[in-house]
C-alpha cells in the first residue's frame, strides 16, 4: 500500500496507566499498554531512514513518554542544561495546553540525557518571531536514556503533573507535537515529526496534533 501523509491520524489517545507494581513509573509491561506511533520525515511525511517509535501514557502524578530511536551513530557533545541541543541529535516534545498556538512548552532530551526546557512565545505562529524563556524549568522532571541490545536508544521521560495548568484526567485534550533530529556519519541531518510541518521548522503550531487523555 502506498504511503499517504494525509492518512495519518492527528489525534493520539493517551491511556491511563494502571501500574503493575507499587511504583509511580512505568515498567516495560506498562509501556505495552500505550499506543505506539511512528515519526515521519517532517518535510515529506514519508518514513525516515532511522525509525522512531513513541508511546505516551498518563497517571495522576505524571505524563509518561518513551521514545525508541534506531540510532547506530550518535552526535551528542553538549553537557549543560539549556544548551542548544537542537544543533545535534535530540528528541523534542512541544505541549500547547491553551491550544492557541502562541505559547507552549518545549522539552528536548539529548542522547546523553542532557535537558533543554523552555517556554515559547510564538507571535506569528511560524517561528520567525520566537521568544524563548530558558529560565523556566519543569519541576521534578525525570528522564533516563539507555542503549538497548537492538541498536536503539530509549528515552524515558516523566513530567510531573504539577507542571500543568490542570490535573491530569480523562477527557483532557492538548495540542502537541513530537520531533527528532538525527545526524548520520556523513554529517547529513534527518528531521522527523509526528505531525509533519512541511518544512525544516518544528515551530509551526498550526500543524500540531491533539493529545487526548483516555
Amino acid at each position: 500500500m502506498d504511503f499517504h501523509p494525509a492518512e495519518r491520524s492527528s489525534t493520539y489517545l493517551c491511556n491511563e496507566l494502571k501500574f503493575t507494581t507499587q511504583g509511580k513509573l512505568p515498567t516495560p509491561s506498562d509501556w505495552e499498554n500505550c499506543v505506539p506511533l511512528n515519526l515521519v520525515d517532517t518535510m515529506t511525511g514519508l518514513p525516515p531512514l532511522q525509525s522512531t517509535e513513541v508511546r505516551l501514557g498518563w497517571s495522576k502524578d505524571y505524563l509518561h513518554i518513551r521514545f525508541t530511536c534506531q540510532d547506530p551513530y550518535v552526535v551528542s557533545n553538549f553537557t549543560e542544561r539549556d544548551q542548544p541541543l537542537y544543533e545535534e541529535d535530540v528528541v523534542e516534545i512541544f505541549i500547547d495546553e491553551k491550544g492557541d498556538g502562541r505559547s507552549y512548552m518545549e522539552l528536548e532530551i539529548s542522547p546523553n540525557n542532557v535537558i533543554f526546557d523552555a517556554l515559547i512565545q510564538n507571535d506569528d505562529g511560524q517561528g520567525s518571531k520566537l521568544k524563548v524563556d530558558v529560565t523556566w524549568h519543569l519541576e521534578g522532571l525525570q528522564t533516563e536514556v539507555e542503549a538497548d541490545n537492538h541498536g536503539n536508544r530509549v528515552y524515558c521521560i516523566h513530567i510531573p503533573s504539577d507542571n500543568f495548568n490542570s490535573p491530569l484526567t480523562s477527557g483532557l485534550c492538548w495540542r502537541f507535537n513530537m520531533y527528532r533530529i538525527d545526524e548520520n556519519e556523513q554529517g547529513e541531518r534527518e528531521y522527523q515529526a509526528w505531525q509533519p510541518t512541511g518544512a525544516i521548522n518544528f515551530h509551526v503550531p498550526s500543524k500540531f496534533g491533539l493529545l487526548r487523555f483516555a
